[in-house]
């Protein structure tokens, strides 16, 4: 298959400062993207994109990720309603990460379990051992 994307930039400066969108995708094919909401900024999910959910994610301006455990393209709130509409996206310095700030329509969960958002635990030592407390 070939690439819709530029090849990574070699040239750090270039790469740190210019306006090529060049994204580094790992060994497994895959980029990190970190997503959060558009109106108050809570972190809201944690996932992968594969070259083609990038480009439909460019393409049609709703978020779609790769998933790691099912092997398998998927558009976010496709069968929730609850979809991700993008508002901005921006790339780290080394383009090997993407943000994606978005807006949730439906009832607004992001997280399978119904949630909000997937970071809905908070962790602490207790007696020595690291707990998980639910917010």
């Amino acid at each position: 298959m070939t690439s819709t994307f530029p090849s990574p930039i070699a040239d750090k400066s270039k790469n740190e400062e210019g306006a090529v969108f060049a994204p580094r995708f790992d060994a497994s094919g895959l980029i990190t993207a970190v997503v959060t909401d558009a109106g108050d900024g809570t972190l809201l999910m944690v996932a992968h994109m594969n070259e083609e959910a990038l480009r439909l994610t460019l393409d049609t301006g709703i978020a779609h990720y790769w998933s790691r455990s099912r092997k398998a393209l998927w558009k976010k709130g496709e069968t929730s309603g609850n979809l991700q509409t993008i508002t901005e996206i921006r790339t780290d310095c080394d383009q090997d990460a993407i943000w994606l700030k978005v807006k949730v329509a439906g009832d607004g969960p992001t997280c399978h379990t119904g949630r909000r958002s997937c970071f809905y635990r908070t962790i602490s030592l207790g007696d020595g051992k690291a707990v998980l407390i639910k917010e």
